[in-house]
C-alpha cells in the first residue's frame, strides 16, 4: 500500500529574481524563464509517461502557473492544497528583503537564526511553517493509498518533507537542500508494520529537463528567506 509522492519546485518566480517577499500578495506568479522551466518539465512528463492519479498544488501563483503545465502533461486536474504554501510571511507580504530586513531585523546580529521567531508579525516561523508543512504532506500520503500523487510546491516544502522522513526538529541544524525550479524529489511511503511510517527517498532534485545548456542553473534568491539568513537561493 506504498504512495508514491512526487514533489515539483514550481519554476523561477518573479518573487525570487526581484526579490520581493512571495507571499500571495507578493507572488506574482512565474518569469518567462520559469514558464520556460515548466514547458521543459511538461515535455519531459510526457515522454516519460509518468502515470500519476492526483495532481495537487500549493494555491500560491508561481505553484498553480507551473502546476497547469504539469497537468497538461498528466491529464490530470489540479487539486488545491493551501497547506502546501512556503512560510508565509505576514506583514512582509510584497516587501522587497530590503524593506523587510529594516522593519523587521533592524539590530540583529548576523548569522542569528531563532526557528521559533515569526517571520513578521501575522507570519509564520519557522517551527510552525514545518509543524503546517509536514502536516499537509503527511496527510496527502494517508489520503492516498496506493496510489501515486504529483505536488507542486516549494523549496521550503521540499526541505520539510525530509524534517519529516528524518523526524528532525526546527530547533536541529538546518541543512538546505537547495532544490532547483522545476526539480523532482521522488519519495516512497508506506505504513509500517508497527504502525509508523516509512519513506524511502528515489530521487532528490532531478532536473534532467533542464540540461544541454537551454537554460542556466543558477538559483534564485529566496521569496521568503528565512530570518538570519542572506537572500541566498530557493523558496
Amino acid at each position: 500500500m506504498a504512495t508514491e509522492l512526487y514533489l515539483v519546485r514550481h519554476g523561477e518566480a518573479v518573487a525570487n529574481v526581484e526579490p520581493v517577499i512571495g507571499g500571495m500578495r507578493g507572488d506574482a506568479g512565474l518569469t518567462p524563464r520559469g514558464r520556460e522551466q515548466a514547458r521543459l518539465l511538461q515535455e519531459r512528463l510526457q515522454d516519460e509517461r509518468l502515470q500519476a492519479d492526483h495532481l495537487v498544488a500549493s494555491t500560491l501563483p508561481r505553484a498553480l502557473e507551473t502546476a497547469e503545465y504539469v497537468a497538461r502533461a498528466l491529464g490530470l486536474r489540479v487539486e488545491h492544497d493551501d497547506g502546501l504554501h512556503e512560510l508565509r510571511p505576514g506583514e512582509a507580504d510584497g516587501l522587497t528583503v530590503e524593506q523587510w530586513r529594516a522593519r523587521y531585523r533592524s539590530g540583529e546580529e548576523p548569522g542569528t537564526r531563532d526557528p521559533y521567531r515569526a517571520f513578521s508579525p501575522g507570519g509564520e516561523s519557522w517551527a510552525a511553517f514545518l509543524a503546517r508543512a509536514g502536516g499537509a504532506l503527511s496527510r496527502l500520503v494517508a489520503r492516498h493509498p496506493d496510489r501515486t500523487v504529483v505536488a507542486v510546491c516549494h523549496a521550503g516544502v521540499v526541505e520539510a518533507s525530509f524534517a519529516l522522513a528524518f523526524g528532525l526538529g526546527a530547533s536541529g541544524n538546518r541543512v538546505d537542500c537547495a532544490p532547483l525550479n522545476t526539480s523532482l524529489t521522488h519519495w516512497r511511503h508506506r505504513p509500517a508494520p508497527e504502525g509508523e511510517p516509512e519513506w524511502t527517498l528515489l530521487s532528490f532534485n532531478d532536473a534532467r529537463h533542464l540540461g544541454g545548456g537551454a537554460l542556466p542553473d543558477a538559483r534564485a534568491h529566496d521569496a521568503v528567506p528565512l530570518p538570519g539568513e542572506g537572500p541566498a537561493a530557493d523558496d
